[in-house]
Formats: C-alpha cells, structure tokens, sequence
C-alpha cells in the first residue's frame, strides 16, 4: 500500500508499539515493489523446494528441516522447545510433525534427563539414512531455485537481511 491508497486501508493489524492515533507510515512505490516482489519470491521458493521435496525424497520439506536441525545437535537430540524455537514454528506444529515421524521410526521422543516435564527429540538411524538420502536433491533444489540464479553479493545481502528480519522478530517475540 502506498500514500496514495489511504482510502483501501490495509487489512491487517497495527503494529504493538503503535498508538491507535498514530498515522500509518505507508510504504512509497518502490517499497511496495520491492516487497511485493519479496512476498512472491518467499512464496514461490517455498513451494518449489517444496514440490521437489515430495516428489524426489521420503520427507517433507519441514521434516527435512527438522532432521538437519537434529542432525546438527550432539548425539543427534534436541529439547522438543528448542527443536520448536530454532526452527520457528509453534510447539503444537513440531509435536505434530514429530508425532508422525515418530510413527515412520525417523525419530523418537524421550524424557530429559533431569527435567520430567522436558522431551527430547533424537533422530534416528532410519532418520539419518532418510536425511542423508534426501540432502543431494534438497541441496540441487536450493542451488536451482537461488543459489545459482542469484549473484554472490545479492546471495550474501539476502542471507544477511533475513539475519536482520529473524533478530527483530524473535527480540519483538521475547519483548
């Protein structure tokens, strides 16, 4: 939305920190472009990788991201809430997927030790051959669908601008 659209007011909500008497600060043209541009881009991606995933792997794409965050954990477990937290989904989301990978033996739940109200996650070694078996066409997929269609400096401002967006989001998040 743009200045010169104040009488289609957005449908959305006000941002926390702003009064009701507040005016809004409308996005100017290029703005509106650029993050129309982000919104289709994010969108489009996802739902690539997204389709390759169904179609060449045995995981979803979420599930793939969930094994590559325990596999990056020592001895491959993680707290459910951490497991939740890092990959920015809601507790209820991952304990859902969890549940049906547990099913499909990829991993399996267990009580932290020395915490009776944690759980943890721990891949297992079906869910590591899975995620080793799916890392090549995940892999070609990401390269396809940005790595080789963007410029090096352009990949490096956009991994450091969604670094920015994410640091803003989970400080307004913990706020």
């Amino acid at each position: 939305m743009t200045s010169n659209d104040v009488d289609n007011p957005p449908m959305t909500s006000a941002p926390r920190t702003a009064s009701a008497t507040d005016e809004p600060r409308w996005l100017d043209a290029e703005q509106q472009r650029l993050w129309r541009a982000y919104l289709d881009g994010t969108v489009r991606f996802i739902e690539a990788v997204g389709r390759d995933h169904e179609e060449r792997s045995d995981v979803s794409l979420n599930e793939y991201e969930l094994l590559v965050r325990l596999s990056e954990s020592p001895d491959h477990t993680l707290r459910m809430s951490a497991l939740a937290d890092g990959l920015a989904r809601s507790r209820s989301r991952v304990t859902h997927t969890v549940a049906r990978m547990e099913a499909r033996g990829l991993v399996r739940r267990s009580a932290s030790t020395g915490d009776r109200r944690g759980v943890n996650c721990a891949m297992t070694s079906e869910g590591y051959r899975v995620l080793v078996a799916s890392a090549p066409a995940h892999v070609a997929a990401v390269r396809r669908y940005m790595v080789d269609v963007l410029t090096p400096e352009q990949f490096r401002a956009l991994g450091e601008a969604m670094a920015a967006v994410a640091a803003a989001c989970k400080a307004e998040r913990t706020s």
